[in-house]
């Protein structure tokens, strides 16, 4: 494996490479899905509500959005970030969603500014940092505070992608203390933590430990959206190329990884190939709290600009509302205590003794 990166050029380049093969499809999980298409909603024909009723505030990390979904985590450290991450933002501010940053180790390493810099566009947006669980656990509390103020993030994800990195030709292999690193942020930090992977998925098991040390918000980004492992592997050579193509589809699925969560108290929300408002829908029925795009709204940036963004975003609240309306359900808390049905597949992950709170139909 090369020597990890040591400067501004070679992080940079690399987040341009992420840029550029995100823009395509070909870095999607191959053979396995994200089984949101495993759910379905129980029409009422008799909802009792008028479009205008249904109500799609919710809470995530301290804030209220105004719809259940978060433009998720993509890109930074370099300069077409910049544009992307400004256009993305003040779509976040004008919907008020949420908006997350890709990685800011090249801020907290390098003091690289390019694409965390939004707050003059989205001054009231809930705005996510992003460190991953390595870095984290190599800084101190204190660099990771003034990262959050820096880049005027309301809370900070903090990322565990073990898979990815042991594929990325640059990537870390130690990942011993994660856990305790996430205990010393949620005590030290003054700002939310919200615990997210990147395209594998949260199992419960690991669950139960984040609560077990105070978290309250997750991230799925499970497996069936944007494989990061493949990701790194199309930047791989050699061996670490094979392996790579060996674990592309390694991962939990997104609504595997709900309904594994459901019940343990935590606000989730779920990306990992969501890419329609239905999927955001399903995921609610399943427990989430909200849910996240990233891929789909970048390639729409890559299409249309902002304005695409913009078009896409009006389309994707407008089936939420709509699936919500259907299903006779006057909010996306309202949802989770509706009828729903799931597929056998679906059906395996869900923990024994849990009946996602008696609600399911098969």
């Amino acid at each position: 494996m090369p020597p990890d990166d040591h400067g501004p050029g070679d992080i940079a380049s690399r987040k341009a490479d992420h840029i550029a093969l995100c823009e395509t499809d070909d870095v999607a999980f191959r053979a396995r899905t994200n089984l949101l298409e495993q759910v379905q909603l129980v029409h009422d024909a008799l909802p009792d509500l008028a479009v205008s009723d249904v109500d799609l505030t919710t809470p995530f990390a301290g804030k209220a959005l105004r719809a259940p979904l978060i433009i998720a985590a993509m890109t930074g450290g370099t300069p077409k970030a910049t544009h992307i991450n400004r256009d993305l933002a003040a779509v976040a501010q004008r919907h008020g969603l949420g908006f997350g940053f890709g990685s800011q180790r090249p801020l907290l390493t390098e003091g690289i500014v390019d694409g965390y810099e939004v707050r003059d566009v989205a001054p009231d947006a809930l705005i996510l940092g992003n460190i991953g669980v390595v870095q984290a656990r190599e800084a101190s509390t204190a660099a990771l505070r003034e990262l959050v103020k820096r880049s005027g993030a309301d809370a900070l994800a903090v990322h565990l992608n073990p898979a990815m990195e042991v594929i990325q030709p640059e990537g870390d292999s130690d990942f011993t203390g994660g856990l305790d690193t996430i205990a010393r942020l949620v005590d030290e930090l003054g700002v939310p933590v919200v615990v997210k992977e990147t395209g594998c998925g949260l199992s419960r098991s690991v669950g139960e430990r984040l609560v077990r040390v105070g978290v309250a918000w997750v991230d799925t980004s499970g497996a069936g959206g944007t494989s990061w492992v493949g990701v790194e592997t199309l930047r791989a050579r050699g061996d670490q190329r094979s392996l790579g193509e060996r674990f592309w589809d390694w991962g939990i699925p997104t609504a595997a990884s709900v309904v594994q969560l459901a019940d343990l108290g935590l606000g989730i929300c779920a990306t990992g190939g969501v890419s329609d408002g239905l999927d955001v829908a399903h995921a609610l029925a399943l427990g989430a709290t909200c849910g996240g795009m990233a891929r789909p709204l970048l390639q729409a940036w890559a299409r249309g600009g902002v304005d695409g963004v913009e078009a896409q975003v009006e389309l994707i609240l407008a089936e939420i509302r709509l699936a919500l309306l259907l299903a006779g359900a006057r909010s996306a808390e309202a949802l989770r205590h509706k009828p729903v049905l799931i597929g056998p597949t679906l059906a395996r992950w869900v923990p024994r003794g849990v009946r996602l709170r008696d609600r399911m139909l098969a």
